[in-house]
C-alpha cells in the first residue's frame, strides 16, 4: 500500500491538533489529523469540560443552603449522580461529534487510530503508511499513578467521570488544582473527602495567600486535609473498602481512592526513537520557542511538552504554528508569559502573572509593591453561611507595572479575563486606578485598592 502525503500531517486530535489542523486547512493545503481516543482530547471527554459541569453541579449544592435566606421555602429531596452523568456524558459526545464534523468541514483528512513512528517522517496507522511535509505531534498527556502496592485499586481523574455513583468516602490524593477541583466537588455533592497532601499547604506552586486560603477553605468546608502525608500502600478488604496507608497514618473504610499526583506526557510507544525528536528525562518532547523539536519539519505543543497544561496554550500554539508554516509568518510565536488560569475550586481561583516570591526574585523584594484586599461577597450578606474574597495585586518598579494578580471567591473566575488582557498589555497601577469602578461587584475592589 502507497505512502499517503499530506502538505501537514497532525499526531493528535486533542483541542491543540484541531485547532492547528484546521487553521493549516484555511491556507489551502492538504492536512491528516491522526487520533485513536475521542476527538477533544483530555480537556473534552475528562477534563475541563465534564469537570466544569460537575462544578456548576456543586455550586447547586452550596447554593440550596442559601435558598432559605433568601425567602425560599426550599426543601431538598437528594441528589441522583446519574442523572448529572447521563447528561454530562450526552454533552461530550455531541462535542466528539461537532468535532468529527468540523473536522470535515475544514477538510481536514480523519485518520482513526494509533500512529507509530516507522522512521523519522513516516508513521503507520492500522497498516498504512502516511507522512508529511510537515508533522506535529500533539498527542497531550495522562494521568499518573503512583508506583506502591494496591495502587491499581484506585482510580484516576479520568476515573472519576466513569463512577457509576457518588462514592460515600473518598480520598484524593494529591495537592495540585486538580486534586483541589475534585476534592472540592466530591465534598459539596456529599461525599465524606480526605485530601492528602504531601506538604503542609495545596496549590504550593500558586501565590502564598493561594495556597494558604484554598488550603483554609477546603478544611472550613468540611473536606479533611492529611498533612505531610506520603503513600505507602492502599489495600482492598474482604467487604470491599480500601485502606490508604501513608506516612501521616492508616486510614480506612474508602469506596474510592483517587489519584490526583501529576500527569505525564503521552509518548511511549510512539516510536520516537526513530524519528532524532529529543525527549527529556519525563517524556516531554524537548522543543525550542517557535515549537520545533530536534528534529527537521517535526514540532509539537500542548501537553506533551510539559509546559503550561492548559487548553487554551495548546490551542493558540497551534494556530499560531499552522500561520508561521503555511501564511509566511515566519517570527510568529507563542507567548508563554502572563498565561491567565482559574481553578475551579470553591470558591473558584483566578490567578495571571507572577507569584509574590517570583515578583520579588525577578525584581527584588524593595522594587515591588503589594495591594491585598479581603472582603465578603455582598452575596453572602444575608446569607448564614459565610465566605471571604481574598485578592492581591502585584506591582513593579517605579512604573508599578502590575505583574501579578491573584483572587478567591465567588466569580473570580468569571472576572479574570478582561483583567488578563489589561495585564497582558502593560497595564500599570495607575491605569486601574483610574478605571471607574462597577458597583456593587467584587472585581470593582481591583480598581480602588490602596
Amino acid at each position: 500500500m502507497a505512502t499517503k502525503t499530506f502538505d501537514y500531517l497532525v499526531v493528535g486530535g486533542g483541542s491543540g491538533g484541531i485547532a492547528s489542523g484546521r487553521r493549516a486547512a484555511e491556507f489551502g493545503i492538504s492536512v491528516g489529523l491522526v487520533e485513536f481516543k475521542r476527538l477533544g482530547g483530555t480537556c473534552v471527554n475528562v477534563g475541563c469540560v465534564p469537570k466544569k459541569v460537575m462544578f456548576n453541579t456543586a455550586m447547586h449544592a452550596e447554593m440550596i443552603h442559601d435558598h432559605k435566606n433568601y425567602g425560599f421555602d426550599v426543601q431538598s429531596q437528594g441528589f441522583k449522580w446519574s442523572t448529572i452523568k447521563e447528561s454530562r456524558d450526552a454533552y461530550v459526545k455531541r462535542l466528539n461529534g461537532i468535532y468529527e464534523t468540523n473536522l470535515g468541514k475544514s477538510k481536514v483528512e480523519y485518520i482513526d487510530g494509533y500512529a507509530k513512528f516507522v522512521d523519522n517522517k513516516v508513521i503507520e496507522v492500522n497498516g498504512q503508511k502516511y507522512t508529511g511535509n510537515h508533522i506535529m505531534i500533539a498527542t497531550g498527556g495522562k494521568p499518573v499513578v503512583p508506583d506502591i502496592p494496591g495502587a491499581e485499586h484506585g482510580i484516576t481523574s479520568d476515573g472519576f467521570f466513569d463512577l457509576a455513583d457518588l462514592p460515600k468516602k473518598t480520598a484524593v490524593v494529591g495537592a495540585g488544582y486538580i486534586a483541589v477541583e475534585l476534592a472540592g466537588i466530591l465534598k459539596e455533592l456529599g461525599s465524606d473527602v480526605s485530601l492528602f497532601i504531601r506538604k503542609e499547604q495545596a496549590l504550593r506552586n500558586f501565590d502564598e495567600m493561594i495556597s494558604e486560603n484554598v488550603t483554609k477553605t477546603l478544611e472550613e468546608s468540611g473536606v479533611n486535609v492529611v498533612k505531610k502525608s506520603t503513600s505507602k500502600t492502599l489495600t482492598k478488604e474482604s467487604d470491599g473498602t480500601m485502606t490508604y496507608e501513608t506516612t501521616a497514618g492508616v486510614f480506612k473504610g474508602f469506596d474510592c481512592v483517587l489519584w490526583a499526583v501529576g500527569r505525564t506526557p503521552n509518548t511511549e510507544g510512539m516510536g520516537l526513537d526513530k524519528t532524532g525528536v529529543q525527549v527529556d528525562q519525563r517524556g516531554n518532547i524537548v522543543v525550542d520557542e517557535f515549537q520545533n523539536t530536534s528534529a527537521k519539519n517535526i514540532y509539537a505543543l500542548g501537553d506533551v511538552c510539559g509546559k503550561a497544561l492548559l487548553t487554551p496554550v495548546a490551542i493558540k500554539a497551534g494556530r499560531k504554528l499552522a500561520h508561521r508554516l503555511f501564511n509566511n509568518e515566519t517570527s510568529l510565536k507563542m507567548d508563554y508569559t502572563y498565561i491567565p488560569t482559574v481553578v475551579f475550586s470553591h470558591p473558584p481561583i483566578g490567578t495571571v502573572g507572577l507569584t509574590q516570591a517570583e515578583a520579588e526574585k525577578e525584581y527584588g523584594a524593595e522594587n515591588i509593591k503589594v495591594y491585598r484586599s479581603s472582603f465578603g461577597n455582598m452575596y453572602f450578606a444575608v446569607t448564614e453561611r459565610k465566605q471571604r474574597t481574598m485578592m492581591k495585586l502585584i506591582c513593579a518598579g517605579p512604573e508599578q507595572k502590575v505583574v501579578g494578580l491573584h483572587m478567591q471567591g465567588m466569580g473570580c473566575d468569571e472576572m479574570l479575563q478582561g483583567f488578563g488582557v489589561a495585564i497582558k498589555m502593560g497595564a500599570t497601577k495607575a491605569d486601574f486606578d483610574d478605571t471607574v469602578a462597577i458597583h456593587p461587584t467584587s472585581s470593582e475592589e481591583l480598581v480602588t485598592m490602596r
